[in-house]
């Protein structure tokens, strides 16, 4: 994620916590997502489960109204295209 917040105007905040604390009353009542939770703005586009960087990255995209990045290849991974 940090990678991320180089790349586009946007403020990474990452929250951790043992995962007991997550499953407390007090927790339910703030009425956040699920962790692990990945939230764009006051959307949450994941919760519960981990989510792929390109998916991430797009839904920045839309946040931001930029185009949607491209999906990356094989043949572009293995000689670092941009």
């Amino acid at each position: 994620m940090p990678r991320l917040g180089e790349k586009y105007p946007v403020e990474i905040e990452v929250t951790a916590k043992p995962k007991a604390a997550y499953e407390t009353d007090e927790y339910f009542e703030l009425d956040l997502p699920v962790a692990p939770a990945i939230m764009v703005g006051d959307e949450i586009v994941i919760e519960g489960s981990d989510m792929a960087e390109h998916e991430l990255e797009t839904c920045i995209c839309r946040q931001l109204g930029l185009p949607e990045p491209k999906k990356k290849g094989l043949m572009d991974k293995l000689f670092k295209k941009s």
